[in-house]
C-alpha cells in the first residue's frame, strides 16, 4: 500500500505518539469501566 517502506524520524515519531495516545485514551477508558464494575459489586 505504502509508496515505500522508508518513513522519515519526524514522522515515525508522530504516528508512535499518536498509536500511544490512542492507547492512553483507551486505557483510561477501561480503568474507569473496571473501577466503576468493582465499585458496584461491593
Amino acid at each position: 500500500m505504502r509508496k515505500s517502506n522508508k518513513q522519515s524520524f519526524k514522522e515515525l515519531v508522530n504516528s508512535n505518539k499518536q498509536e500511544l495516545l490512542k492507547d492512553q485514551e483507551a486505557m483510561e477508558r477501561l480503568e474507569i469501566k473496571l473501577e466503576n464494575r468493582h465499585l458496584k459489586n461491593r
